[in-house]
């Protein structure tokens, strides 16, 4: 795969999956526009990979900050290929449904669904304007099937899903893919190997490496499509 030329978008860059994707796309000759709401975290990523990386600090979940952010992105490098929305909240208030409150509830749908979205509608118009581009959701195998004590996660995973499948029906005609991977345990948070029949957890390497084929051009008939990267999970 070969990213030369190409600019790429990353959300929740620094660490992570997020990480892991800009790591790829920067070796492989690309130039990565890093978000994240850690300042610290994109100083240090910017020190590490030097000129072929733009980070800019953003909440996700704030329309304005997102409009603002893109269009500075794209007066400086003249373009955004490729947009990988990875940005979300994963275990934060994990608990069952009904001990939950609405402010998770809606901190999460701001961030993971929201946030996505706002994302998507800023550089939109960029990608059918060049007539081509690589769109890439993370989503989750919870937002599948489900995964208890994780109802409001789910939700929004699923949420996400469906958001890749309809808009990729709207935007083939203009050289656009979107489609979504959906990670199992990835051992970035924690490492849970009796949760997959392989009996380890996967790696951030190795969701980003599904990422960045769909984000190729070698992807370039796949769109609509989620990719499961579980290590064969059990579903509980």
């Amino acid at each position: 795969m070969n990213f030369t030329g190409k600019v790429a978008l990353v959300t929740g860059a620094t660490k992570g999956i997020g990480k892991a994707v800009t790591d790829i796309f920067i070796r492989q000759g690309g130039t990565v526009i890093a978000v994240g709401r850690n300042g610290s975290a994109l100083e240090a990523l910017k020190e590490e990979y030097g000129e072929k990386l733009l980070s800019y600090q953003c909440d996700v979940a704030d329309e304005q900050a997102v409009r603002n952010l893109v269009k500075a992105a794209i007066d400086k490098t003249g373009r955004i290929d490729i947009l990988i929305n990875n940005a979300g909240i994963y275990m934060e208030d994990k608990a069952p449904f009904v001990q939950q409150n609405s402010s998770i509830w809606k901190k999460k749908i701001d961030i993971n669904i929201l946030g996505t979205l706002y994302m998507t509608h800023a550089v939109l118009p960029h990608m059918i304007a060049q007539r081509g581009g690589r769109i890439v959701n993370v989503a989750s195998v919870a937002g599948i099937y489900g995964i208890r004590d994780m109802v409001d996660y789910s939700l929004t995973k699923g949420a996400i899903l469906s958001f890749t499948t309809s808009l990729a029906r709207e935007v083939g005609e203009y050289n656009i893919t979107v489609n979504a991977v959906s990670p199992g345990n990835i051992n970035t948070y924690n490492d849970l190997p009796e949760l997959s029949y392989m009996n380890r957890s996967g790696t951030p390497e190795e969701c980003a490496n599904v990422i960045a084929f769909l984000a190729s051009d070698e992807a370039s008939f796949v769109s609509g499509s989620n990719y499961v990267v579980d290590g064969s999970r059990k579903k509980i």
